[in-house]
């Protein structure tokens, strides 16, 4: 019996390469020196195309793949997918949300304290034999601060609750008051931003999102303040955090996301009182893991004829 065919556009864990090749006989889309000649070339009769949250599929890949049905992300975001064509295209879009909700609050609450505490920056002295001439000065204190949380969705319901046991005083904005959280609600993002000690983004990038973040939020944050994002790299206007940065108009940041990745902005990697990662929240091995599962769940109900598990709401169907 012959495999259904899958065009995967980047490659995922070897192990779940290697499930996915013994059932679909997968065509490597990030191989390919010309992608457009290899779409044409293989697409016709290819119902189902896999990616990442990373990288997504533009209008001009589905073109090229006229029975294209079906577009299985490895991720929870959705802003790297064009889901206006999508619709248009009446193709079905599945992601893997839940699964890596608590990983990603894990790292969004050890961003704020390793920012807070300077926790990179004090390895580094104690490695570069400093500690002899005295201490490397003091930090900031986390508990009993004030922390707000942009976008109160999964994620930010999860580090809601790790900051409740560092007993911060939990604040949020998102596009409306939820009644089921007694955290303070603002309609405002400034405001927010003017109220609290830390700052951490857990919003997806969306027309309403992008570039959010930038001078009207950073002064109402202040000197004092410090920025997380465990959300996307497009909601912060980066330029500005690099001015604001470099003048020390907050106290730091701590990002595992970025505009242009992994080619980040040279200036990033120069400044001291920002910690990065290679977008990293949710690489454990067992998100990771359940992230694969979650897409050949997906695929399988699919060919199936069952409904998909975790189906954004974007086909006309």
């Amino acid at each position: 019996m012959s495999k259904q065919p899958l065009i995967l556009v980047r490659p995922y864990t070897p192990t779940d390469m290697a499930i996915l090749e013994q059932s679909y006989d997968v065509h490597r889309l990030w191989e390919a020196s010309d992608k457009v000649s290899f779409l044409r070339a293989v697409g016709p009769g290819v119902r189902v195309l896999a990616t990442d949250g990373e990288h997504g599929v533009d209008a001009a890949t589905m073109d090229l793949l006229p029975d294209l049905e079906l577009i299985a992300s490895f991720g929870v975001g959705l802003d790297a997918i064009d889901l206006a064509h999508a619709r248009h295209r009446n193709i079905r879009v599945t992601h893997t949300p839940d699964v890596l909700t608590e990983d990603v609050a894990d790292m969004a609450v050890g961003l704020l304290l390793a920012c807070a505490r300077r926790i990179p920056q004090c390895d580094s002295y104690v490695r570069q034999g400093r500690w002899p001439e005295g201490g490397p000065g003091l930090t900031t204190r986390v508990w009993g601060k004030r922390v707000g949380i942009l976008g109160l969705g999964r994620v930010g319901r999860a580090v809601a609750r790790r900051a409740e046991a560092f007993r911060l005083d939990v604040a949020y904005h998102d596009r409306c008051r939820f009644d089921d959280v007694p955290y303070r609600y603002f309609d405002d993002v400034v405001a927010l931003a003017a109220e609290v000690d830390f700052f951490v983004i857990c919003a997806s990038a969306d027309a309403d999102t992008r570039g959010l973040i930038g001078k009207a939020v950073l002064d109402a944050l202040g000197r004092d303040g410090m920025l997380v994002n465990v959300g996307r790299g497009a909601i912060v206007d980066e330029p500005v955090l690099l001015t604001y940065l470099r003048e020390r108009l907050i106290a730091g940041a701590a990002l595992d996301v970025f505009h242009n990745e992994p080619d980040i902005a040279q200036e990033f990697r120069e400044l001291d009182n920002v910690i990065l990662q290679p977008h990293q929240a949710s690489a454990t091995r067992e998100t990771r893991a359940a992230m694969g599962a979650l897409v050949r769940e997906n695929l399988s109900a699919y060919f199936a004829g069952r409904p998909l598990l975790t189906e954004v709401a974007v086909a006309t169907r």
